[in-house]
C-alpha cells in the first residue's frame, strides 16, 4: 500500500494480505541502503498468523518518494507520523541495523508506542569507516559492492541462498546500489545517542545477533543486550545480513519473542 508522509509518497509492504490495524501490527524497520525486501519471509508469516505488517521503504529508498534522513534523529518523529498516517497507535518494531538506530530514536520519546522492539544485526553504535562513506559519496554501486562482500556471511559468499536459484549478495547488491547510502552510512555515523537510550528501555525488548557479523561485531551486539538488560538469541556461522542470510533462523526467533509478548497482552 502507499501512504502519504510529510507531502511524500511511500511504499508500505503489507505481507501479502490488507493491512487491519485492528490486528496486532509489525513494523519492519531495513537498514542501510536496503527496502521492504529485507523482511520478504519474516513479513509474510506474521501477516498471515493474526498480525498486520508494515514494512515501508525509508524515505529516499526504492519505490518511495522523498528525501533519506539526514541523521538517525530526524527518523524518530517520521515514525511517529508514519503509525499515525497508517492508523496505528501501537506496534511491535523490529529493526535491522540501521532501522534499530531509528527505533531507538522513535522509542526515546515515544517508548508508550511501542508494544515490543527487537534489534537484529545490530549494535547501539554503528562507526563507519570514513573511506566507506567517502566512496559511497563518489560511487554508490561501488560502495554496495564493498558492503556486500563484508557484510555477508560465508554461507552465502559459498553459494548458499534461502530461495533456490536467487543469490542474496547480488540481489541486495542491485537494491543497495540504487538507494542513498552515502547518507545512510553518515547517518549511522552521527548518531550517538544509542547506548544512553538502550539503557533507559522498558518495553518488552530482544535481539537477535550473528556470530559471524563483521560490520556490528558479535561483541557490539552482546554490549548492546548487556545495556537492554537482555539475552540476546545468537545465530550462529552467519554474518551481518541476517534476515535475508538466515531468514527461518531469524523469524523463528521473532516469533518466539513476539508472541511471548503477546500471549501476556491477551492474559493481562
Amino acid at each position: 500500500m502507499e501512504l502519504s508522509i510529510n507531502t511524500a509518497s511511500v511504499y508500505v509492504a503489507t505481507g501479502g494480505k490488507e493491512f487491519n490495524a485492528e490486528l496486532p501490527t509489525v513494523l519492519f524497520l531495513h537498514g542501510s541502503g536496503g527496502d521492504h525486501r529485507t523482511w520478504a519471509l519474516q513479513t509474510r508469516w506474521f501477516a498471515y498468523h493474526g498480525y498486520s505488517v508494515l514494512a515501508p521503504d525509508l524515505p529516499g529508498h526504492s519505490l518511495s518518494g522523498g528525501k533519506a534522513f539526514k541523521s538517525i534523529e530526524d527518523s524518530g518523529p517520521w515514525l511517529e507520523a508514519f503509525l499515525k498516517e497508517a492508523g496505528v497507535s501501537a506496534a511491535h518494531i523490529v529493526g535491522h541495523s540501521q532501522g534499530f538506530l531509528s527505533a531507538l530514536a522513535f522509542a526515546k520519546d515515544h517508548g508508550d508506542k511501542i508494544l515490543s522492539l527487537t534489534a537484529v544485526g545490530t549494535a547501539a553504535a554503528i562507526p563507519v569507516n570514513q573511506a566507506l562513506i567517502d566512496t559511497a559519496k563518489e560511487s554508490t554501486a561501488k560502495a554496495a559492492h564493498m558492503m556486500c562482500n563484508w557484510g555477508f556471511g560465508p554461507a552465502a559468499h559459498m553459494g548458499a541462498s534461502s530461495v533456490p536459484g536467487m543469490q542474496p549478495i547480488a540481489i541486495s547488491r542491485a537494491i543497495m546500489s540504487r538507494n542513498p547510502l552515502h547518507a545512510d552510512l553518515q547517518a549511522c555515523a552521527d548518531f550517538t545517542a544509542g547506548e544512553q537510550i538502550s539503557k533507559e528501555l522498558t518495553m518488552p525488548r530482544h535481539c537477535i545477533l550473528a556470530s559471524a557479523d563483521k560490520m556490528t561485531p558479535l561483541r557490539a551486539g552482546q554490549a548492546l543486550a548487556a545495556d537492554m538488560g537482555v539475552t540476546p538469541t545468537i545465530i550462529e556461522n552467519y554474518g551481518h545480513m541476517l534476515p535475508l542470510e538466515a531468514p527461518k533462523q531469524t523469524l523463528a526467533a521473532l516469533r518466539s519473542f513476539i508472541e511471548s509478548v503477546e500471549t501476556k497482552r491477551a492474559a493481562a
